[in-house]
């Protein structure tokens, strides 16, 4: 992988982050590499994020915007997107830097916007990597959702909320709320009612490739809707709620010690702490 203009993304308050930042960005000079700190340019060829999860999602628009590689280490409280470990920081580096081909995960994205239903105007869109909420406020009376996929109506939810979460997503809030785990280089896309009425409200996958419109039914106030945490709109009776696959996906440059797999182990503890078990040879002769 050709590599001459990087540059580093910092978790913000961090000292110690502060400190490995300029450690890399000598690190790279020392090698001829271009390196600016806390900025995201569409001529540089990779993208390095240095925190958690969150400093991840924070970069994934523009990151997917301008389709750059981001390759996420791992210095906060989770790690499903900073797949690598800090300790293995220079040498997943000098791997990337030395290696003709990288694996590169692709990575959907979400556009959402939402219309008035009054006035029928239409909100710009924002994109996101793990999911969209609409959520009710903690103290009201649950919502009823109308949503369709397509133009196929799907059903009326009667919850607190409902998540549109990626398959990146769905090991985060989709995960809580009783959605399922979702292979992250998949094109599909869950709904998953939180705290429904109705035992029978399930999680759904829908192909990525239809669009779910919801809308918000009377009687309500106004209701929260977070894009990757993040509040975005407060919408209110009758408006409704777009979401679609976003045009351009999210380019993670793999771990070269680490499969999906793998991270799902540790991170949620799937049968203890035991490392990979490899396919027995007398089986992989027959795949």
């Amino acid at each position: 992988m050709k590599i001459t203009y990087v540059g580093v993304v910092t978790r913000p308050n961090s000292p110690e982050v502060e400190r490995i930042a300029q450690e890399m960005v000598a690190w790279f000079g020392r090698r001829g590499i271009r390196t600016d700190l806390n900025r995201i340019e569409p001529e540089m060829d990779l993208l390095v994020v240095l925190g958690g999860d969150g400093t991840l999602l924070h970069v994934a628009a523009k990151a997917s915007r301008y389709q750059l590689p981001v390759m996420g280490i791992h210095l906060g409280h989770l790690g499903f997107l900073t797949e690598v470990a800090a300790d293995e920081r220079y040498q997943a580096l000098e791997t990337l830097l030395s290696a003709d081909q990288v694996r590169m995960e692709r990575r959907i994205m979400l556009s959402a916007a939402y219309v008035q239903g009054t006035t029928g105007k239409k909100s710009a869109s924002v994109l996101a990597l793990n999911e969209v909420v609409i959520v009710k406020k903690s103290t009201e009376a649950m919502i009823r959702l109308r949503c369709w996929a397509g133009r196929e109506y799907v059903t009326t939810y009667r919850a607190d909320g409902l998540i549109m979460a990626t398959p990146t997503g769905s090991t985060a809030y989709n995960l809580s709320a009783g959605g399922p785990v979702v292979h992250a280089e998949l094109s599909t896309i869950v709904l998953t009612p939180i705290c429904p009425f109705m035992l029978e409200s399930r999680p759904v996958l829908l192909d990525a490739r239809q669009r779910i419109t919801t809308q918000l039914l009377a009687p309500a106030g106004e209701v929260k809707v977070i894009v990757d945490g993040k509040l975005q709109w407060t919408i209110t009776e009758n408006d409704y709620l777009l979401v679609k696959k976003a045009a351009k996906p999210l380019l993670i440059v793999s771990s070269p010690w680490k499969s999906y797999f793998n991270i799902l182990r540790n991170k949620l503890n799937w049968g203890g702490a035991g490392g990979d078990v490899p396919l027995p040879e007398k089986v992989c002769r027959h795949c």
